[in-house]
């Protein structure tokens, strides 16, 4: 049985998530920027960031992010879907679109009416409603493919 959490609901948990969106997403140079953003998230009241893990039982198999920013050129855009991730053992399963889907809700319940992904990725997102509006640059001057899915 799946259940996906904010890490903040789980907090004895919280280093191990920060090992998971680390070792996903991060690079050597990049592990402070991940554990201080995590951590920071389980304190703020803000509506975002918010890291969501996906368990199975006890074990992180999936997660992704609702962020204030993906750290790209389109910073008029806002909340973002990021890091998200499913273990290759577990997919095939829509685990991916389940996770989108609550992000989706959760975006919607804090009073959202559009969620934003950057991603390099085509005929994914599309597959799940996302609508493609253009391009964005990343830190490194690479091109990203800029997504958006408006909530009902």
């Amino acid at each position: 049985m799946f259940e996906i959490v904010d890490i903040r609901q789980k907090p004895d948990m919280l280093q191990t998530a920060v090992q998971y969106f680390w070792k996903q997403w991060g690079s050597e140079s990049s592990y402070h920027f991940y554990r201080d953003c995590i951590e920071r998230s389980v304190e703020t009241e803000s509506d975002v960031p918010r890291f969501y893990v996906l368990l199975d039982g006890d074990r992180i198999v999936g997660g992704y992010a609702l962020l204030r920013s993906d750290l790209n050129s389109r910073q008029d855009l806002f909340p973002w879907f990021a890091c998200l991730h499913v273990d290759p053992e577990y997919r095939g399963k829509n685990l991916g679109g389940q996770l989108q889907n609550h992000a989706i809700n959760e975006v919607k319940t804090k009073g959202y009416d559009k969620l934003y992904l950057c991603t390099d990725l085509t005929d994914y997102y599309e597959k799940n409603n996302w609508a493609y509006i253009g391009k964005g640059y990343l830190l490194d001057d690479e091109e990203t493919r800029i997504y958006e899915i408006c909530i009902k």
